[in-house]
């Protein structure tokens, strides 16, 4: 129990992740590798203000516009020095690992004795239920476990509805027809570089809150936590369309936060059946793989029985 509870809150926190990358891939079809160095950076930022002794929540916050504001660098990059977009991704990449450990001051701080969102909702659990754990049809349940996972599910629900409502703005539509066809948007007078540099903002934000969360969750931050995040949230994208089988805002959303929950517990099974942890990097770029050319293979095959028949 304590594995699928685990599993299903990294999974929620991972989901913000997911969310980010959506963003940079789905809405504005951006190959922006930024997101592996803004994890750690969200990260980063928020341990090192936690040891200090700053609030969670501000730390938390802090760590989310560290990200936006390399989430930003790249769109900057891109739009007004005119530098191919995945390059600025790799270049904002690259300088960020070096700005994390400047940051941290060395490659991994621990945060056991610091007070953070994780130890804050354990505390209210306990308080609440008087003890430290409690029976769940026959299961023990940690009171800790149990209030991460809520208040990851809560912070998950607000952003994803947060993030729906800002979709559905003026500034969001225009976010989102500037991903659909830039010549469409840049004839209604809307400036297509700030949108990309604003939409990066965002999206980096996303993924750097996610890094903030989950040092939290797991009680340090490394340098190296940030490394094949991308790959991650493309592939809990690429779950939840298929999941949602439609292209609406809201369903996407939504299937991009299950999609996450999904993946995770699907690589929590194949650890619990014996998969070397060594091995789950290229198992996860493998499965993303097949997820990328699966629905050609089976539309040409689709193709091929219909001239058959």
């Amino acid at each position: 129990m304590t594995l699928l509870i685990g599993s299903m809150t990294i999974g929620l926190i991972l989901s913000l992740l997911a969310l980010g990358v959506f963003i940079s891939f789905r809405v504005f079809d951006f190959p922006d590798i930024t997101a592996d160095g803004s994890t750690t950076l969200g990260a980063s930022i928020a341990a090192i203000l936690l040891v200090n002794g700053t609030s969670p929540l501000l730390a938390t916050a802090a760590g989310f516009c560290g990200g936006a504001a390399a989430g930003a660098t790249t769109g900057i990059l891109h739009t007004k020095f005119r530098i191919n977009g995945l390059l600025a991704g790799i270049l904002v990449m690259t300088a960020l690992y070096s700005i994390n450990l400047r940051v941290m001051g060395r490659s991994n701080i621990p945060l056991l004795q610091a007070t953070t969102l994780s130890s804050q909702a354990e505390q209210v659990a306990t308080a609440a239920l008087g003890r430290p754990s409690f029976d769940f049809f026959g299961w023990d349940v940690a009171s800790r476990d149990a209030a991460v996972l809520l208040f990851a599910f809560a912070v998950v629900v607000v952003v994803g509805a947060g993030l729906y409502a800002f979709f559905r703005t003026d500034l969001g539509t225009a976010m989102r027809a500037t991903g659909d066809n830039q010549q469409m948007i840049r004839a209604l007078g809307v400036d297509v570089g700030n949108m990309t540099i604003l939409g990066l903002a965002v999206s980096n934000g996303l993924i750097a809150l996610a890094g903030a969360l989950l040092a939290q969750y797991q009680g340090f931050a490394d340098v190296q936590m940030g490394i094949g995040m991308v790959v991650w949230g493309l592939a809990s994208v690429i779950i939840g369309e298929a999941l949602v089988g439609t292209t609406r805002i809201g369903m996407v959303i939504a299937g991009a936060v299950m999609g996450s929950v999904l993946f995770r517990l699907l690589i929590a099974i194949a650890l619990r059946a014996g998969l070397n942890p060594n091995d789950l990097k290229l198992v996860t770029a493998v499965f993303v793989f097949i997820a990328l050319i699966l629905p050609g293979l089976l539309a040409r095959f689709g193709r091929g029985g219909a001239r058959d028949a």
